[in-house]
């Protein structure tokens, strides 16, 4: 009799095993098709022109060696400023109430939704030539980290805010009893807590940006050395019939996008373990 239940309870895992195995395939299918081919198809085309030495001709060309100085230089610094204000933002949303914060709450996730060449059009119309409060930004690497940050807010706000959520009050509490102060709470209490979320929302902030078009091609200027990022100089090699080089620079973003997400991981997974022991 306990052979029959145990025959019964053993049946639709099988069937469930089944469904597994095709699931994992179609999905693996579905990776290949919109991720793995492409990737390999663009590898192909990076190495096509003499091999490892027209992909290295490529990427340490002047051109690409400025794009590549710029895009990375004005990433790094966006995600640097939207730790800071993207962190005062969401705490400013989790621990005030003030009128319209359900509306300002909304607007964050803005730049996720608005096609981004919408952003540059407004930028541009704010702080062009024609600019309504006098200053002229176009053309400018301000611009770049303007339109930039603006794209890449929501990554660390929508990181920070769950965390702020969680941190236990009580604690601030018995730290304000015992003579703390504000400042001695954040830094000693609150930012070690907040401090995987806020290299989870910048690295992905700095990810972002480094592929970035839409935002910056129209009050960025695209001026060689100065404020064209990779991906305009990746459209100019292909306008210029280069896919070759275009692919190599193409290579490159994917390699350094690659190694954020990669540490971004490995962080994520050691605190997980850390909050579990």
């Amino acid at each position: 009799m306990s052979t029959a239940i145990v025959t019964r309870k053993a049946a639709p895992a099988a069937s469930s095993g089944g469904v597994g195995k095709f699931g994992l395939g179609v999905a693996t299918l579905w990776l290949s098709v919109i991720v793995l081919l492409p990737l390999a198809a663009l590898t192909t085309e990076a190495f096509s022109v003499n091999g490892l030495q027209g992909f290295i001709d490529s990427v340490t060309s002047q051109g690409a060696i400025d794009a590549l100085r710029v895009t990375i230089g004005a990433s790094a610094v966006v995600a640097l400023i939207n730790v800071v204000f993207g962190t005062l933002i969401a705490w400013v949303l989790v621990r005030d109430e003030f009128p319209g914060k359900g509306i300002v709450n909304a607007l964050i996730d803005l730049p996720f939704a608005l096609p981004t060449i919408v952003a540059s059009l407004v930028l541009l119309s704010i702080y062009g030539p024609d600019s309504p409060v006098g200053i002229t930004l176009n053309a400018t690497q301000p611009a770049l980290v303007l339109a930039l940050s603006f794209v890449t807010l929501p990554f660390v706000v929508r990181a920070v805010q769950p965390v702020l959520i969680e941190v236990d009050g009580e604690v601030e509490e018995a730290a304000a009893s015992l003579g703390a102060n504000n400042f001695t709470i954040f830094f000693r209490i609150i930012l070690p807590t907040l401090f995987p979320a806020l290299l989870s929302g910048g690295g992905l902030a700095f990810a972002r940006a480094i592929g970035e078009y839409g935002s910056v091609v129209l009050i960025g200027g695209n001026v060689p050395g100065q404020t064209q990022v990779a991906s305009q100089y990746i459209q100019e090699q292909i306008e210029s019939d280069v896919p070759s080089a275009a692919a190599a620079v193409s290579v490159v973003l994917l390699l350094i996008t690659f190694i954020v997400l990669f540490i971004l991981r490995l962080i994520s997974s050691r605190t997980a373990k850390k909050v579990e022991d």
